[in-house]
């Protein structure tokens, strides 16, 4: 069976600096899943309902991991979910680096490692 790491966020992979590629394609094949749009004004009972959406289409890729990264509450949903099935959940650090230039701060992230949820 074809090991994947499914990326759950709006970064889609092939923006991935090298070194993040790599380090993800430890886990196997990457697949890009977009991370939905969350109605700020949803509540519980919606985050839930899409929960169960994306988990199902989450869990048809039969991942060996997940990186999962969005709105909170919907993260927190997934991420709960999947380690109860004992999918392995991950998380990029990233180091934040700021620029300032003149009166405009440029701000990058640059991937460190994934960390396990």
């Amino acid at each position: 069976m074809e090991r994947v790491l499914v990326n759950f966020t709006n970064h889609p992979s092939k923006a991935w600096e090298e070194n993040q590629k790599r380090a993800a394609e430890q886990y196997g094949t990457i697949l890009d899943l977009p991370f939905p749009t969350v109605d700020p004004e949803g509540d519980e009972a919606y985050i839930e309902a899409l929960a169960e959406q994306y988990l199902s289409r989450i869990e048809a890729l039969s991942p060996t991991a997940v990186l999962c990264q969005g709105e909170f509450c919907l993260t927190y949903q997934i991420v709960s979910h999947l380690k109860k099935k004992e999918i392995t959940v991950l998380a990029a650090c990233s180091e934040r680096c700021v620029e300032e230039k003149g009166s405009r701060k440029e701000v990058m992230f640059r991937f460190q490692r994934f960390r396990s949820y």
